[in-house]
């Protein structure tokens, strides 16, 4: 169970990073707004793939490990939607 509140803890720290992250950008730099989002979806696409391989190869079952990467796909899907309405 701690490692569902890890990942929701995970989500927030990346959905808090971009949004200060933009705002920094915006402020400093606004034409490089379009290489900041691509950045930060490689880094957060990469993190997840991390998090998702270093459970799988952890988890006590093989049920766990896919509803965990599920379950972590499905917060980044909703990190992604939320963080870009947000700043869009």
């Amino acid at each position: 169970m701690t490692e569902y509140f890890f990942a929701a803890l995970l989500m927030t720290l990346l959905g808090v990073a971009y949004v200060k992250g933009y705002d920094f950008v915006k402020r400093r730099s606004p034409d490089h707004l379009v290489h900041f989002y691509l950045i930060m979806a490689t880094i957060r696409m990469m993190l997840i793939a991390t998090v998702i391989a270093i459970y799988v190869f952890f988890a006590p079952s093989r049920e766990d490990a896919i509803h965990f990467a599920i379950i972590l796909l499905i917060m980044y899907a909703i990190t992604m939607v939320v963080t870009l309405s947000l700043r869009h």
